[in-house]
């Protein structure tokens, strides 16, 4: 214990030396270089923006938005862990979900159009990237599990995988508008 003490006043002392060290910027001497403040007030969206969404202005109360984003959250983390993508591309893509919910309203616009876009962006944001079918067939499988029903692979020839394909590609391309 007394190790990791020492150790943590060693990481200590070395990240309040280099967040005071001297530098200068245009001639005068600043101390206060890479040092990077955060707080819920410039982190986060302001209350009036995350109470005010356009899904509570089309009659959606906060519970049942708040359950509609956990459940396209939590198809996110379940496909990213399907799709073998490291834990910060399932993050991304929940943030992606979140910020355009923000701006849109969730009785337009499909929860799980928005979760399997989301994380078809995120692969590729963070230089992971995933086919766009092996996303859809993520997304069935544990739609097909979830219903307790025996997971089959999608027809990629049918129609409903043109379908699901052609919703994605539209998703994908709102989530970027935003």
């Amino acid at each position: 214990s007394s190790g990791i003490n020492a150790e943590y006043g060693q990481h200590y002392k070395l990240i309040h030396l280099l967040s005071s060290m001297a530098v200068f910027v245009d001639g005068q001497h600043r101390t206060d270089y890479g040092r990077i403040i955060l707080t819920s007030d410039n982190v986060l969206h302001p209350t009036d923006k995350v109470q005010a969404t356009p899904s509570r202005a089309d009659g959606i109360n906060y519970e049942d938005e708040r359950d509609i984003k956990i459940l396209g959250c939590e198809l996110i983390q379940a496909s990213g862990l399907l799709l073998q993508l490291p834990q910060v591309a399932m993050a991304t893509a929940q943030i992606l979900f979140h910020r355009f919910y923000l701006v849109k309203s969730l009785v337009i616009h499909n929860y799980e159009h928005q979760s399997m876009a989301a994380i078809f962006l995120a692969a590729k944001i963070e230089e992971h990237p995933r086919r766009i079918r092996d996303v859809i067939n993520c997304f069935h499988h544990i739609k097909q599990v979830k219903d307790k029903k025996t997971p089959t692979p999608l027809d990629f020839t049918g129609a409903l995988y043109v379908k699901q394909k052609n919703d994605v590609i539209k998703a994908e391309r709102r989530l970027l508008k935003r």
